[in-house]
């Protein structure tokens, strides 16, 4: 390790690694997040409709997805943009899981809110804006369920971790830590995806970490790219927003895979998913052996 990330990292002890904490397991239902299977989180950024979600939860399914993303509740930068339907939106989620048997991932924005959509959703997420929403945070402490907390698009990782230890000391370990791209001066994608933060964040924590190569691009066709990108340098899954006809999304269209694209991009994703697996399994027997 980098002598000077102990330091840096090592404060935040609830969520840094350590020999008595080396990795965490995170269920989401009975899915388990952080092991040894990679697991996809795909659908809208936004719910729009019950014909539209069931029809993506479906396709999410059939590709080998494991949980279905959407948002009943948006946090739009614009007042004039879709902000979500609400209640009614969470009730549609219900009704996907129940269809196709896929776990329920949905965005909560305020501490108001928590016990609600905790009724609905299987993992809470906070959302990039969110990530220091201290009240937010300690609510989820207390909350039964799993969080998903996305880095801040202009947050260090050091910040990242200390949002997770808030959580982790208001009495919520079960954190899953994502990677959704920074704001940077680069102006050809939506934001840079710091793909060196996958590998310095499975460094020095022992919490799972997936990267969003949706938000991390906001180009259609960098999506599946950068998903492969996620699976070699040793991500645990990936959040991906997939939509039937994106050119019709109330929300990130310009982003969202077709369900076709969706399906090809996990096909596409085997081999480097193999390679991540034959990785995991080569590097304990070259430490063992003192090999470099």
């Amino acid at each position: 390790m980098n002598p000077r990330w102990n330091g840096q990292f090592s404060c935040f002890d609830l969520v840094a690694k350590s020999s008595a904490h080396f990795r965490t397991v995170v269920y989401v239902r009975d899915i388990p997040v952080g092991g040894d299977d990679f697991v996809v989180m795909a659908g809208p950024c936004a719910v729009e409709s019950e014909s539209q979600l069931l029809r993506t939860a479906e396709a999410v399914a059939e590709a080998g997805g494991r949980i279905l993303r959407g948002g009943a509740y948006k946090p739009r930068s614009s007042p004039y943009s879709f902000q979500g339907l609400g209640v009614e939106g969470l009730r549609f989620l219900r009704k996907a899981r129940e269809q196709t048997g896929l776990a329920i991932v949905t965005e909560v924005m305020s501490e108001d809110d928590v016990e609600l959509i905790a009724e609905y959703a299987d993992l809470m997420q906070v959302g990039t804006r969110s990530m220091e929403n201290y009240s937010l945070l300690e609510a989820l402490g207390q909350c039964s369920r799993p969080v998903l907390l996305k880095r801040g698009m202009t947050a260090t990782l050091e910040e990242l971790l200390r949002s997770a230890q808030i959580l982790a000391e208001a009495g919520n370990p079960e954190i899953i830590l994502c990677e959704r791209g920074i704001r940077t001066f680069e102006t050809a994608t939506r934001n840079t995806l710091d793909i060196a933060a996958v590998p310095v964040l499975k460094t020095v924590s022992h919490l799972p970490v997936i990267v969003d190569p949706s938000h991390a691009t906001g180009v259609r066709c960098l999506v599946p790219t950068l998903a492969r990108a996620a699976a070699v340098v040793g991500s645990d899954g990936l959040l991906v927003e997939v939509h039937p006809s994106p050119d019709e999304a109330l929300s990130d269209g310009s982003q969202s895979l077709t369900c076709d694209e969706f399906r090809r991009m996990m096909d596409d994703l085997q081999p480097y998913l193999d390679l991540q697996y034959e990785n995991r399994r080569i590097g304990p027997q070259l430490v063992a052996a003192g090999g470099d």
